[in-house]
């Protein structure tokens, strides 16, 4: 039998998903023999590949390379997984939001950008979207594991039941902010 492929992905997040993936320990071992992880910060794949059964992301969309990131995950996956608060909700990242895109700059780069030309270190920071979104606001999401972080039984039930080709019980495993 051919083994699922599996990606997973780290937009604007703090990555304590991933973090909290790799706590499923030694049970990582037993999907690793199920699975073959064609994408991830663990791995060095450079460009989102096609045909993924099961992609995992972290994180909000909170710029055009995020929002075209997810484009191209979802074409390319047959199930998304929306990992953690921030990709159900936005949650920290979408605070921005609240303020919006430029008094959010104003306070993130006081004295760092040139105050003659106003110019922001804009060559490591993507173009930003005016507004921070949830995964499901920019794409069809399949399933939605909340926490913050999720637990890594929540992530360990999730994946193993979707690679047997079940329905997960989430709300079972964890909860917003869990």
């Amino acid at each position: 039998m051919a083994k699922i492929r599996l990606a997973t992905v780290w937009l604007d997040g703090c990555s304590g998903c991933h973090m909290s993936f790799l706590d499923m320990d030694e049970r990582l071992l037993e999907i690793a023999s199920k699975v073959e992880v064609v994408c991830s910060p663990y791995v060095d794949a450079k460009e989102f590949p096609k045909n993924v059964d099961i992609t995992l992301i972290e994180g909000a969309i909170s710029s055009e390379e995020d929002a075209e990131k997810l484009r191209k995950i979802r074409k390319n996956s047959r199930l998304i997984v929306a990992l953690g608060d921030c990709g159900v909700t936005g949650n920290v990242s979408a605070m921005r939001n609240l303020v919006g895109l430029e008094a959010a700059f104003e306070h993130a780069y006081d004295g760092l950008s040139d105050h003659n030309t106003g110019a922001r270190p804009c060559r490591v920071v993507p173009k930003q979207l005016e507004r921070v979104s949830a995964l499901h606001e920019m794409a069809r999401i399949d399933y939605f594991l909340p926490g913050c972080p999720p637990p890594a039984d929540a992530i360990y039930h999730i994946l193993t039941t979707l690679i047997e080709g079940g329905e997960p019980a989430i709300f079972d495993h964890t909860r917003f902010g869990k």
